[in-house]
């Protein structure tokens, strides 16, 4: 008789697999290239400006209220001054030092209106807070059209009222509105009265020309008659 003896029982062989390591790699951390940088030479690198503002060297030109011309002031700077209540842009001479008196300031209670044209920017002042709508217009004529485009975007910045902006928005709107108008209904005056001037030097200079080239009117003089000289005798 046949015993049946226990044992394992027949397992095939499974075939080894050999898995190779999972490296997880950070998504933030870049493998190192072996490429060696050069460094620029000394004289190619760019130093940032200290204290976050550049000056600016300009021309100035002011035009007082009523007036149609300019009045050249002479060579200045533009600098922004930083302060607890904000920044103000300063213009003063570029022969007196920081402690002078500046030509003019704006800040963001300043109202005005700035332009750019060519390399100038023309900025019209409003000096609403005294109660009068006069417009005293400033000309900063600056080096190249970059420094130009730097200078309209400083004073923008300077000169935007974010609070009243944020908390009144109506006002701003109508504050920014009133001076806009002002400013132009100023150089309507002004272009007004320039018209009216060369149309007054026009019409004299043809009146003139006209009593040149004019005839003479009434009869015409005679000859004015000389005096009679007595003959007296041969001796």
């Amino acid at each position: 008789m046949d015993m049946e003896v226990d044992g394992p029982p027949d397992v095939k062989a499974a075939p080894y697999i050999k898995q190779e390591p999972h490296i997880k790699q950070e998504p933030h951390i870049k493998q190192e290239l072996h490429i060696k940088q050069e460094s620029p030479p000394a004289s190619q690198r760019v130093t940032p400006p200290q204290g976050g503002f550049r000056d600016i060297s300009v021309k100035v030109h002011m035009r007082r209220s009523g007036k149609d011309t300019w009045a050249y002031l002479g060579r200045g700077i533009v600098s922004q001054e930083s302060s607890p209540s904000g920044n103000t842009i300063v213009v003063r001479s570029a022969n007196d030092g920081k402690d002078a008196k500046p030509w003019i300031t704006f800040n963001e209670t300043t109202d005005l209106l700035a332009e750019k044209r060519g390399n100038f920017v023309v900025i019209g002042h409003v000096d609403l807070k005294r109660g009068n709508n006069n417009v005293c217009s400033w000309s900063l004529n600056a080096l190249n059209n970059s420094e130009t485009l730097r200078l309209l975007a400083t004073i923008e910045l300077t000169c935007y009222r974010v609070k009243q902006a944020v908390g009144d928005p109506q006002k701003h709107g109508k504050m920014r509105r009133k001076v806009e108008r002002l400013i132009k209904d100023d150089r309507k005056k002004r272009h007004r009265r320039r018209k009216d001037q060369e149309a007054l030097i026009d019409a004299f200079a043809k009146s003139n020309i006209n009593e040149h080239l004019a005839p003479a009117s009434g009869p015409i003089p005679s000859a004015p008659s000389l005096p009679q000289v007595q003959q007296t005798p041969m001796e």
